[in-house]
């Protein structure tokens, strides 16, 4: 892994980044993009994820809502790893990354600038947080949608 990946300073920048200006976070009228709502009990997190795939391919990820540091940062970075992946690829980034989540052994190239919620695992409550965006993902790629 990139040995900048490793300094806590520029994980919290990554984060923060992705907080202050994420990517994706709109929202789309067009009808061929799934939409599915996720809240939070424990968190202010209360957002809609919409995906739009076509023959096996993730065409675009979008998110729009209220959501704290962790849940906005983590949504963004997947948001934008996954796009243009294909649904089986996609599905194995986002093992290795509920693998990160939960403190397992990871595929950290694989990861990219994910790898900044690293140390999440040590923080129980915000493993909710970091995974959100990561389950409205899977509810999407399972066909899943809140509109219907």
């Amino acid at each position: 892994m990139n040995s900048m990946l490793k300094d806590p300073g520029i994980l919290r920048e990554i984060i923060m980044d992705h907080y202050q200006y994420p990517r994706n976070k709109e929202l789309t009228e067009d009808k061929g993009y799934k939409k599915v709502h996720m809240a939070s009990d424990s968190c202010i997190d209360n957002i809609y994820v919409q995906g739009k795939v076509e023959d096996g391919i993730i065409k675009d990820l979008r998110f729009d809502g209220i959501g704290c540091t962790i849940s906005t940062a983590s949504t963004s970075i997947l948001s934008e790893m996954l796009k243009g992946k294909t649904v089986e690829e996609a599905k194995h980034i986002m093992q290795e990354y509920s693998r990160m989540i939960s403190g397992e052994p990871f595929d950290e190239d694989l990861l990219e600038e994910a790898v900044a919620f690293q140390n999440v695992y040590r923080q129980p409550n915000r493993v909710h947080c970091a995974t959100i965006g990561l389950h409205g993902i899977e509810r999407i790629l399972k066909g899943e949608n809140d509109d219907e």
